[in-house]
């Protein structure tokens, strides 16, 4: 039911299947500065680099948090102190019951003073440091010392006991780690907000001035601080004293300190550390490999889905497929069917392009081709009744030529435009009945004017719309392109109805809510067979007599494209009689719920 064209100059060429026009090749290095930078092959992926780092930063937050230890040193510590306070508390109840002696001056008569005995401190120091492992040190009243059990005296002299450093051991990456440790343990927690602790010579110490806790035991009051040693020698640079004063009926005549190395609570917090680090590298393995296996089901599909996509960029052929993942069931699933989806859109578009090229080139031969015979053979015929025949000729070929092209410029710009224009209601209904309207007007017109069917014998076909059903006719599109598909489905069904035919409008709202039109006439109805291919470009099949030209074969093609674009259908039947004869053909467009 679109145009049948004229035999005269109907020539099927081998142009047909020319191969299209194809577009310049790309030069090297002018690829456009949107193109993402390749890989290169063995660097890890920077997706595969975040996910290990996100995994890996909260493990590591939350191991430092744990190594930190600041709260449970602060324990031992605690817990030390109180024990050296007992032991302290003993040595003091000791020493002022077994190491005192009667003043050699008393104050007055009849009231009894004692004081302590140097001799008799040493050795009881010394005998009470050798059960704890203490230093432990006596004090007099006055503050001088008076027994240390790290110096030991006789009569060859003094003999002083110092501690030494341990001997190095182990290979140098094991005291590495070692001095990496000790640096470590003094920044964290921080020890540098601790008094620092000097140990004064040994050939200086009786007369050097007592520590603060000792003077305040010699108040009375019992005192432990926490020092910082800044000795290299020794195992810890943690120290603790605690001074009690040594009392006999509520009198001080004394005081002793107690002191002992943080060593016992670093080898605590060092076994609690370890046991976190190895737990800790246990957790790293596993996270390590649960990152990478994450990272390994995200970031290589979609590497290959990029792979894939810039072969199909820079390669020629189709034998590049993107990969199917669509079977994973989530977003990369996703994404892989719809770039395979657009892919074979795209391959679908090119496919239709070519095609398309090939026709219109097709279809522009025809007429050039009638148009140089005439050219040629109008200057060889001197007849002028000929030659202004031949003119027409050329004249005809020319409209011909120009309507072809619109309509193909047009069709070429209906993509563009469906894709860009925004959506907006359309009352069906109205837009058919304006159609009716403008048709019966230009009728009656033509009557007016004395046209063809003005004496009444063969009066044209005229249009009906048949009341609607269903509710609202409103639908979401392009007002101008739906008014041009029922224009050329009306005009189509027009051409082909007899004189005095009717072209029936018929619309309803379906029970899904579409909106669904039919267009029937009283015409020959569609050759058997053709109910497809009457939808395809420069497809021509029109009624006997009709003028040469007319018609470009487009009109039904860019309908269909047009209700498509709308998420709609269009489909054409044979219109039976109630014998099964052919009595006309009916269009039913279906347009869906806004």
């Amino acid at each position: 039911m679109a145009s049948v064209t004229d035999t005269r100059s109907e020539v099927r060429t081998p142009d047909h299947a020319a191969q299209p026009a194809t577009q310049p090749p790309v030069k090297p290095g002018t690829a456009p500065r949107a193109t993402a930078r390749r890989r290169v092959r063995g660097v890890p992926s920077p997706l595969t680099l975040r996910i290990l780092a996100v995994n890996v930063l909260a493990l590591l937050l939350l191991v430092g948090a744990l190594l930190y230890l600041g709260r449970y040193q602060d324990r031992l510590v605690q817990a030390e102190l109180d024990a050296l306070e007992t032991e302290a508390r003993i040595f003091a109840s000791a020493l002022g019951e077994g190491a005192v002696q009667r003043a050699a001056d008393e104050p007055e008569l009849g009231q009894e003073s004692y004081e302590l005995s140097p001799e008799l401190g040493r050795q009881m120091i010394r005998r009470l440091a050798l059960a704890t492992e203490t230093h432990t040190r006596l004090y007099g009243p006055d503050g001088r010392l008076l027994s240390d059990s790290r110096v030991l005296t006789g009569s060859p002299g003094k003999i002083e006991i110092q501690e030494l450093p341990l001997p190095p051991s182990g290979d140098p990456a094991s005291r590495a780690v070692n001095e990496f440790y000790a640096r470590f343990i003094d920044v964290v927690p921080s020890r540098e907000n601790l008094p620092l602790y000097r140990e004064p010579p040994g050939h200086a110490a009786e007369s050097a001035p007592p520590p603060p806790n000792v003077e305040r035991a010699l108040a009375g009051e019992n005192s432990a601080t926490v020092w910082r040693l800044a000795s290299p020698v020794a195992r810890s640079n943690l120290l603790l004293t605690v001074a009690v004063p040594v009392q006999r009926y509520k009198e001080v005549l004394g005081a002793v300190l107690l002191s002992r190395s943080g060593t016992v609570i670093d080898e605590a917090i060092r076994s609690v550390r370890t046991d976190i680090l190895r737990v800790f590298a246990v957790a790293l393995l596993v996270t390590v490999l649960m990152s990478l296996y994450l990272a390994g089901t995200i970031a290589r599909p979609i590497r290959r889905l990029a792979q894939a996509a810039d072969r199909l960029r820079t390669g020629h052929g189709r034998h590049t497929e993107i990969p199917d993942f669509t079977r994973r069931g989530d977003e990369i699933g996703e994404l892989s069917g719809v770039l395979r989806d657009m892919t074979a859109a795209l391959w679908a578009r090119m496919d239709a392009i070519e095609r398309f090229a090939a026709d219109v080139a097709h279809e522009i031969k025809n007429p050039l081709t009638s148009l140089r015979s005439a050219v040629e053979t109008v200057s060889r015929i001197q007849d002028p009744a000929r030659r202004d025949k031949l003119m027409a000729i050329i004249a005809d070929d020319v409209q011909r030529l120009d309507r072809l092209i619109s309509d193909i410029s047009n069709a070429s710009r209906l993509d563009a435009e469906l894709s860009r224009a925004a959506l907006e209601p359309v009352d069906i209904g109205a837009m058919l009945r304006t159609l009716a309207d403008i048709h019966r007007t230009t009728a009656e017109d033509n009557d007016e004017d004395g046209e063809e069917g003005g004496d009444g014998t063969e009066a044209p076909p005229s249009v009906v719309i048949e009341p609607p059903r269903g509710g609202s006719l409103t639908v979401k599109g392009l007002e101008g392109r739906l008014t041009q598909v029922f224009q050329n489905l009306i005009a189509n069904a027009l051409s082909f109805s007899p004189p005095g035919g009717q072209v029936r409008l018929a619309t309803r709202r379906t029970p899904d809510g579409a909106v669904e039109v039919t267009v029937s006439d009283d015409g020959p109805g569609i050759p058997e067979g053709k109910e497809e291919a009457i939808f395809e470009r420069f497809y021509t099949e029109r009624p006997a007599g009709e003028k040469f030209g007319t018609h470009s074969g487009l009109g039904l093609s860019i309908s269909k494209q047009i209700v498509e674009a709308h998420g709609g259908t269009i489909r054409a039947a044979n219109r039976l009689g109630p014998d099964g004869e052919t009595i006309g053909a009916v269009f039913t467009v279906r347009l869906p719920r806004p």
